[in-house]
């Protein structure tokens, strides 16, 4: 098993560069989640670390050996693709086993090992059957022990929930959480999906256009994120956004003036800064027992959740959602009082998006 550790690199196409100067430490053991939108360079960090692009700039170490330049079949690293890449043509035993039997492994090692991760992954009963006779979610299971009967360094995983069905895919997603703790080993998984980042990873790195944003626990990145772009990315809904500004001892909407009920302690950065972008969760707003503590806003949709219901409402001229209690029982075209829950708020900076408290 081994860290990782990328010292200032550079990836290009021609004058393009996909990752501009990038920095990130993922310690042995650890199973970090990449995230981000199409096209912010995750896929291609995990194909650099892989072996499988090259390098325009700067360093790569697994462990304590620098792997510029070292293809990727001498890196000891497994991973784990979007569409499987089983060879159908052979069955799930002889999947699993190949690539020990190309190094040569004794026939009684490499039977011990498949049967291992079969056992881990609950396919024992697949074995003598063909890729084809499977569902995604078993072809999954293949794909990964694969990865796992090679004891590699590494595990690197591609997207592969993303052809399974939603049912399937939280199943598969918890399988690969509680592979990571009975393995113990260094996983780097890399997903658009940010319900995947949340309950997988020990830390999440936030990419976009080539640059970390945030590399924290996922506790610490959705309760105090680093800047707008993470605070919007990561939650669903996403994070409500406000202009507002600092008048006369009170945070107002930029847009028509009206007061936010925030208490003064959530203000300093504010007062500093004059004017800024407030945020809040949908799940962060309170219904105001008292109407005259909040602001009033009238339902313009409904969408009950069963355990919970959301609210869509338009409020100083943005579109807005709030996450309520379904007892309130809302109604399209009913007028609730709603004020943000204290101590809940963001406030970012209305030039860069960086955090001001």
């Amino acid at each position: 098993m081994a860290s990782i550790s990328i010292r200032n690199l550079v990836k290009r196409y021609g004058n393009f560069a996909v990752i501009p100067d990038l920095n990130l430490e993922i310690a042995d053991h650890e199973f970090v989640v990449f995230v981000g939108p199409s096209g912010c360079g995750k896929s291609t960090l995990l194909r650099i670390i892989a072996g499988l692009e090259p390098i325009t700039a700067g360093e790569l170490y697994i462990g304590d050996k620098r792997v510029n330049g070292i293809p990727a079949a001498q890196r000891d690293i497994a991973m784990v693709f979007q569409d499987y890449a089983l060879y159908p043509h052979m069955r799930v035993y002889e999947n699993m086993s190949f690539a020990l039997e190309l190094r040569g492994t004794p026939k009684a090692e490499i039977d011990a090992r498949v049967k291992r991760a079969a056992a881990l992954l609950h396919i024992e009963p697949y074995l003598d059957r063909k890729p084809k006779e499977l569902s995604g979610g078993q072809r999954q299971r293949v794909a990964m022990g694969r990865a796992i009967v090679r004891n590699p360094k590494a595990f690197l995983f591609d997207e592969p929930l993303s052809n399974l069905d939603a049912k399937l895919r939280g199943q598969v997603r918890a399988e690969i959480k509680a592979l990571s703790q009975e393995l113990k080993t260094t996983m780097v998984f890399v997903t658009h999906d940010q319900i995947e980042a949340m309950t997988m990873a020990d830390r999440i790195v936030v990419l976009q256009s080539g640059a970390v944003q945030q590399y924290d626990t996922p506790e610490a990145v959705y309760e105090r994120p680093a800047n707008q772009f993470v605070a919007g990315f990561i939650g669903s809904p996403a994070m409500n956004f406000f202009p507002v500004e600092w008048r006369g001892e009170a945070v107002v909407f930029s847009q028509d003036g009206a007061r936010v009920p925030l208490g003064l302690e959530s203000c300093g950065p504010l007062r500093q800064a004059g004017k800024g972008v407030l945020g809040i969760r949908p799940e962060h707003f309170a219904v105001a027992a008292d109407p005259a503590d909040g602001m009033a806003v009238m339902i313009k949709l409904v969408e009950p959740l069963g355990s919970d219901t959301l609210i869509h409402f338009d409020l100083a001229g943005a579109s807005a959602i709030a996450r309520v209690d379904p007892s309130l029982r809302p109604k399209v075209g009913d007028r609730v009082s709603l004020r943000p829950q204290p101590g809940k708020t963001h406030l970012f900076d209305s030039t860069d998006g960086r955090v001001l408290q």
